[in-house]
């Protein structure tokens, strides 16, 4: 795939998180549903909960848009971790398959993201970036 395709790719993906970031903190209901505050105490999770997770959403949608491989990959596995609850919680409450379809969509997708982006070695995570040599 070209590289400015996958970079596209990236931005419209890091644009939906975004937005489902903000949808965590708006305190009532949005254009997509009813408000998180509610929906999070009905799921059994207390109501601030939802700011922990928008601010992970929020946090790897950064981490998405930068042109580094290890960003890249830190945010598309944070966001394993937030879809991976997302699924489970509407695989336990039942929730209609018009509701549930898209946290285990975007858990495929950045389970491919995050394998297109696994670092050689672990350490490189943990590593500074290389100075760009002249």
């Amino acid at each position: 795939m070209s590289k400015r395709l996958m970079t596209g790719v990236y931005w419209f993906l890091a644009f939906e998180f975004a937005l489902g970031a903000v949808t965590k903190y708006w305190p009532g209901d949005t254009v997509f549903s009813s408000a998180y505050s509610v929906k999070f105490v009905d799921w059994g999770y207390p109501s601030w909960m939802r700011f922990v997770v928008g601010a992970l959403e929020g946090v790897a949608a950064v981490l998405l848009v930068l042109p580094d491989r290890r960003a890249r990959f830190l945010g598309a596995t944070t966001l394993m971790f937030v879809l991976t609850g997302a699924a489970t919680t509407h695989i336990v409450h039942h929730d209609p398959a018009g509701q549930s379809w898209a946290a285990p969509t975007h858990l495929l997708i950045m389970g491919i993201l995050a394998l297109a982006n696994w670092p050689a070695d672990w350490r490189d995570l943990l590593r500074a970036p290389a100075a760009p040599t002249a």
